[in-house]
């Protein structure tokens, strides 16, 4: 997406007092955080490179400049790695419609007594497990909305499904800018971008943060209209032969409250296809 480069090094310059890099606070500042001369100073570049650099002009920029860079602007690694995404991007292949394998579903089948299902680009729903269905209404929805972001941040009961609406809707922007730095040429992405940011005023807001994060694992936590709350530690695949899909499974405690009330969602589900 055009800009995206230089956006993201603002926003993680701005991020950074001097004093915290060992430099003189003094002085009227018009914006917060570091100055681009004092982000090339510390990274042992021109002031003229690191410009250029922020402007999107470097495509040719070295593995060691950009680590330099990223040391100074204190990103972690999947910002790092975000980073040179960004500042040399690839063009990719134009995007058929992604189908889950008949052996993943199959997968999914079997695993009867945990929530899982497939994200595949854009954060686009594939595929799921019954239980997963009982959880979130995969199978109720149109193919268009099996969308997390849509799910997220344009649905009007996400923010009662969601207790932690705030966190779910950073993690998800997150993810989704991760994607976006992938695929830069994605226009099913970028018409999903401009559709969230149309309807969303949060999802704008969020998305202006530049925060990059994978989704890896954690607690989700979901009000369930029937069975009532579920807290959801969830673990987060990528599928050998394909990295633009991830398998993600909901992993409840053997015997804690929300494992007894998933068994007693599943014991009123059946097998659930698309």
């Amino acid at each position: 997406m055009d800009g995206e480069l230089g956006d993201f090094l603002r926003s993680r310059r701005a991020r950074i007092q001097p004093e915290e890099v060992g430099l003189p606070a003094h002085g009227r500042r018009r914006v917060p955080g570091l100055r681009r001369e004092e982000v090339a100073q510390l990274a042992g570049v021109s002031v003229d490179y690191y410009i250029r650099l922020e402007q999107g002009r470097g495509t040719s920029v070295s593995d060691a400049v950009l680590e330099a860079v990223g040391r100074v602007l204190r990103l972690d690694g999947t910002e790092q790695q975000y980073l040179r995404e960004v500042a040399r991007p690839r063009r990719t292949s134009p995007v058929v419609r992604q189908r889950v394998r008949p052996g993943l579903q199959l997968l999914l089948d079997t695993i009867e007594r945990a929530p899982a299902f497939v994200l595949g680009r854009r954060m686009d729903v594939l595929g799921w497990n019954a239980l997963a269905d009982a959880v979130n209404g995969f199978g109720r929805m149109t193919p268009q909305n099996r969308n997390m972001p849509r799910q997220v941040f344009l649905t009007p009961e996400a923010r009662e499904l969601y207790p932690e609406w705030d966190a779910v809707a950073a993690e998800t922007v997150a993810h989704l800018r991760l994607d976006a730095g992938r695929h830069p040429d994605d226009k099913q992405l970028a018409a999903l971008v401009g559709e969230l940011s149309l309807k969303s005023d949060d999802f704008r807001r969020l998305w202006a943060d530049h925060l990059v994060k994978e989704k890896t694992y954690g607690v989700k936590r979901i009000a369930h209209p029937v069975v009532g709350e579920l807290s959801l530690p969830y673990e987060t695949l990528a599928l050998p032969g394909d990295p633009d899909q991830l398998l993600v499974a909901y992993t409840p405690q053997p015997g804690s409250a929300t494992a007894e009330r998933l068994a007693l969602l599943g014991s009123w589900t059946t097998p659930a296809r698309k």
